[in-house]
């Protein structure tokens, strides 16, 4: 099941065209990847989706029927820009904003000490949020987001100003609100967390969705015929008719090889082709990268895949 749909949703603003007829599918329980380069449209849908703006046509359907504006007390949404008041005191506002959220005074202090504590930052709870550095402000973002137990969450850049390991905490974080059935859109440009933690991706380049579908499937679409092999001995350049190899330096015992333009080819031809020459130890197909698809698709260097 979808937990939320958009179809056909167009959103002009005055000369610029943001969204042209922009659909996606966002399953129930996954964590759904919205992608993109800056100026592509994402955060215009992320907008409609909240209901901060209204698309000029096309629809948004939440859990099966048309978004209403009720919806909003079932998302969380942490923007790119983030709007904590910094001269307030941090748990202060933390209680304000969850009760804004539904949360009583005594829910929300409960729920928050316990956020508090599990990342660490109890002690500022009574310092300005000015006080605190930039990776602890977002950690405050980040409980404010989740605070009231949303159904869809939607994080945009959720891990600008982290250092690594804080960027680890909040993967985790993800993945365990995933676990516990949420609905998450994850829009960023880190491609290497996309592969870690997205199930499903949409690519929005110049106002359309360009590329969609499960991580593992368009990396399959992309694929070059490309094989990483580790070897016994040391590696001496082979010869075959089936393959032409793309990297082998001399010494080591490890090369690349590439399928030549065969349809007929399989990887147990190529692999019975490698062990007439060599013992193998290792041998794996090479799948191109997010980060490697998304710059290819987006540059126009590959026939955009829908």
């Amino acid at each position: 099941m979808n937990f939320l749909e958009t179809n056909d949703v167009v959103k002009q603003f005055s000369n610029h065209l943001a969204l042209n007829k922009v659909s996606i599918r966002v399953p129930e329980g996954k964590i759904f990847g919205l992608l993109g380069p800056n100026g592509a449209g994402k955060t215009t849908l992320i907008r409609i989706i909240n209901r901060i703006t209204a698309p000029d046509s096309g629809t948004v359907f939440f859990k099966g029927r048309l978004s209403k504006q009720e919806d909003i007390y079932q998302i969380g949404y942490l923007p790119e820009e983030r709007g904590l008041y910094k001269k307030m005191k941090v748990g202060e506002q933390a209680i304000y904003l969850a009760q804004l959220k539904g949360l009583d005074y005594f829910e929300a202090k409960k729920r928050l000490t316990k956020w508090f504590e599990k990342f660490d930052i109890m002690p500022w709870w009574n310092k300005k949020l000015e006080e605190l550095s930039k990776g602890m402000q977002q950690k405050v973002q980040f409980i404010i987001t989740v605070i009231h137990e949303p159904e869809l969450l939607i994080f945009d850049e959720p891990f600008s100003g982290f250092d690594p390991v804080n960027t680890d905490l909040l993967k985790k974080e993800i993945l365990e609100l995933k676990e516990q059935g949420r609905t998450i859109i994850f829009s960023t440009h880190n491609m290497a967390s996309v592969e870690e933690i997205c199930d499903e991706i949409a690519l929005i380049d110049r106002s359309q969705v360009v590329l969609s579908g499960n991580v593992s499937e368009v990396r399959e679409r992309f694929r070059t015929n490309t094989f990483k092999v580790q070897l016994k001995e040391e590696a001496i350049h082979p010869d075959s008719e089936l393959f032409s190899v793309i990297s082998l330096k001399q010494g080591q015992s490890s090369l690349e090889v590439m399928l030549r333009k065969n349809e007929s080819v399989s990887n147990k031809d190529l692999l019975a082709s490698l062990l007439n020459q060599y013992e193998l130890v290792g041998f794996s197909e090479e799948l191109p990268s997010m980060n490697e698809i998304f710059i290819n698709t987006v540059s126009g260097s590959k026939n955009p895949q829908v």
